[in-house]
């Protein structure tokens, strides 16, 4: 039940009180009155549109619960008692001030609180270092300004999103599960910034986690802070702990060339301690070559790139120093040392798994492969046993099945799976280039060949797995070739006489009919023989419409990684839309539709409706689409109007492709070759159609 309250006096006691009580919903003001018309609290009153006025006797006697006495007269406050109702409560003008007290210090109190937020937070956006700081859900609650410059992303972008949206190898959420901190650790950025981070987790009274932060340097600025600070010996302080935990070689001089400062890193490249280095001249670690600290400190200027020999054992190093002046004044130098051996190591290291990315990784197993229908479960079994077996494995099926898929798994099962795994498309390289990317060659082969001539992708690997995509397209001449191969377990080198002996496990695939190829004899019929040992046939998407669902799954979540998205699910319409589709273009086109559909939806919505679903090449039956499409005869024969037809299709492409002639057939789902040939037979060159 709400009470209706009367207010005496209008000074600073029933002030707070007014504010106090117009705040709650039980309580409510009726009026508030003073004899000093000009009383603050009255002109509050009004802006509130509450009753004022200058005689309480006026409003005693009207329904009143509560009367506040907030003058501190007590002839007032007696006075008010006598003339009161008898369930009407007067409270003393004692208890008022009291109150008033009271608000007034918890104002006084919540501004100090906010005036030390801000101080927190001005601090925390001053500093050098980076700070980040996220909440037990694992997004980011606040960042400061360096940590914002850092990562190269506004604060406003960040906040409120998964740390490792914005890091993607943030060791934050780590924390939060292991309560554990971690000091002085490494972390490198995608934009190439090295930084010295430590994580720590944030536990309240209840040890409760409550969150965690992380605060870093960037290591990458070393030499620019040296030439930055105004005072050497803050440098050091400041940039001790980067220093210590580096993987570089740092040593830092004084303006006479008296060493103050070096690494472990410098001691384990140099031999040379610390009680050997500092307190002693700059020279004290040179085996060969000048001292840079002292040739920088002479002339005030960088240097960088420098080969020379330090330290007993006469270490290969590469020097980089850089002068300290402060304010015009040559305060120093700081020098850091790169070991050669580990530069050239680590450059072979790189190479190396360039290789390995580039070409020799088997990416996919059995488990990437989805679908439980029976179709897709004769196939991967049949695939299954092929791997445990040496014979040659022909894929069959249509473009988009996932022939590739199966080539890698069948390698990643096989006892070859620790060796090189090859994939070459047939189809995409140039005949006269094909044989000697096959075979390789030998020096002085043809005009350009390598000195000491080049190993072929057979030759590559041996004792691994060679996969060739797109059979069918090799010429007849290559056929033969490759049966040789197949045969005699040998190859020769373009220009060469010497047979070379490979063992290689060769897979192959193609969406032809090579028994029509035989028929057409574009296709060697021995060597069909010896491809299908093992025919392996991928159906097709329509003839595993069962699979959809399980495919979708898989899709959205791999598309999800790719698209930064959260979609769940495919509305039981929209997945019935597409269980009726024919998909001429197998899982590609159906991951296409999807990535398709995910990139128009809302980042809010998660689940993909008939709506999101692009519009299908056709939902028609094909005998409805093929009438639609029909041309009007023109009394022409069959072979002229086919030849037309290609020639203004092929035509159109080119164009559309901007005359490139590999994208053209690309788009055509031609090889080059057979581009290059149609070209040339309906005159189509470039020159004429611009």
């Amino acid at each position: 039940m709400v009470k209706r309250v009367l207010i005496v006096g209008a000074g600073k006691g029933g002030t707070a009180l007014l504010k106090l009580l117009k705040a709650t919903d039980r309580m409510k003001i009726v009026a508030i009155v003073d004899i000093d018309s000009s009383a603050h609290g009255l002109v509050l009153a009004k802006k509130m549109g509450i009753a004022t006025g200058g005689d309480w006797r006026e409003w005693i006697h009207k329904d009143i619960d509560i009367i506040i006495e907030a003058t501190g007269d007590e002839d007032t406050f007696e006075k008010i008692v006598a003339m009161r109702k008898g369930k009407t409560v007067v409270i003393p003008g004692s208890v008022a001030y009291i109150t008033a007290e009271l608000l007034e210090e918890k104002e006084t109190l919540l501004n100090e609180v906010k005036d030390q937020t801000k101080s927190q937070e001005l601090i925390l956006n001053s500093i050098h270092d980076g700070m980040i700081v996220i909440d037990e859900n694992e997004k980011i609650s606040f960042l400061n300004k360096s940590a914002s410059k850092i990562l190269g992303i506004p604060k406003e972008e960040a906040l409120n999103r998964y740390v490792n949206q914005i890091i993607r190898s943030s060791r934050l959420p780590h924390i939060l599960k292991s309560r554990r901190k971690e000091v002085n650790q490494k972390l490198e950025l995608e934009n190439g910034k090295k930084l010295i981070t430590t994580r720590i987790p944030i536990i309240n009274s209840n040890h409760e986690v409550m969150g965690a932060f992380a605060v870093f340097k960037d290591i990458t600025e070393v030499v620019d802070l040296a030439e930055e600070i105004t005072d050497l010996k803050e440098v050091q302080t400041m940039l001790e702990a980067i220093i210590q935990s580096s993987d570089e070689a740092i040593s830092v001089v004084d303006e006479n060339g008296i060493g103050l400062m070096i690494n472990p890193a410098y001691t384990r490249i140099t031999g040379l301690t610390e009680k050997e280095i500092i307190g002693k001249p700059a020279t004290v670690d040179i085996s060969e070559g000048e001292s840079m600290h002292m040739k920088v400190l002479q002339t005030r200027k960088p240097v960088r790139g420098v080969r020379m020999k330090v330290g007993p054992a006469k270490k290969d190093v590469i020097v980089n120093v850089a002068p300290v002046i402060v304010d015009g004044k040559l305060e120093g130098s700081v020098g850091v040392l790169h070991d050669v051996s580990e530069i050239k190591s680590l450059t072979s290291e790189l190479k190396r798994a360039r290789q390995i990315i580039r070409k020799l990784e088997a990416k996919y197993s059995f488990d990437d492969i989805i679908g439980d229908s029976q179709e897709m479960t004769l196939a991967l079994e049949q695939a299954k046993v092929g791997a445990k077996t040496p014979a040659t494995v022909l894929l069959r099926g249509e473009s988009g099945t996932g022939k590739e898929l199966f080539a890698h798994a069948i390698h990643n099962e096989s006892d070859r799976r620790h060796n090189k795994f090859i994939r070459v498309n047939c189809a995409s390289i140039a005949e006269s280039l094909l044989e000697s990317e096959l075979f390789g060659y030998e020096e002085g082969a043809f005009s350009g060949a390598k000195r000491g001539g080049k190993k072929g992708l057979f030759e590559e690997a041996n004792n691994g797995s060679i996969f060739l995509d797109e059979i069918g397209e090799l010429t007849l001449q290559m056929q033969a070739k490759l049966l040789r191969v197949l045969q005699e377990k040998e190859i020769v080198r373009v220009g060469g006489t010497k047979p070379i002996p490979v063992d290689v496990r060769i897979i192959t695939a193609t969406h032809v009919n090579l028994e029509k190829a035989i028929m057409n004899k574009t296709f060697r019929e021995d060597l069909y023989y010896r491809l299908n040992r093992l025919p392996i046939y991928i159906p097709s998407l329509r003839e595993r419409i069962s699979d959809l669902p399980l495919l979708i799954d898989h899709l959205i979540q791999k598309l999800n990684e790719n698209y930064g998205r959260t979609v769940k699910d495919i509305d039981d319409r929209a997945l019935e839309r597409l269980k009726r589709y024919h998909w001429p273009g197998n899982v590609r086109e159906l991951e296409n539709i999807l990535g398709r559909a995910m990139i128009y939806m809302e980042n809010q919505e998660e689940i993909i409706m008939p709506s999101h679903i692009p519009p299908l090449r056709s939902e028609k039956s094909d005998y409805a689409a093929q009438a639609e499409d029909m041309q009007p005869w023109l009394g022409e024969t069959l072979q002229v109007a086919v030849e037309n037809l290609e020639r203004n299709l092929i035509s159109q492409a080119f164009a559309a492709a901007n005359f490139n002639k590999t994208k053209t057939a690309k788009s055509l789902g031609i090889s080059i070759r057979n581009l290059y040939y149609k070209l040339d037979k309906y005159n189509l060159d470039k020159n004429d159609m611009q």
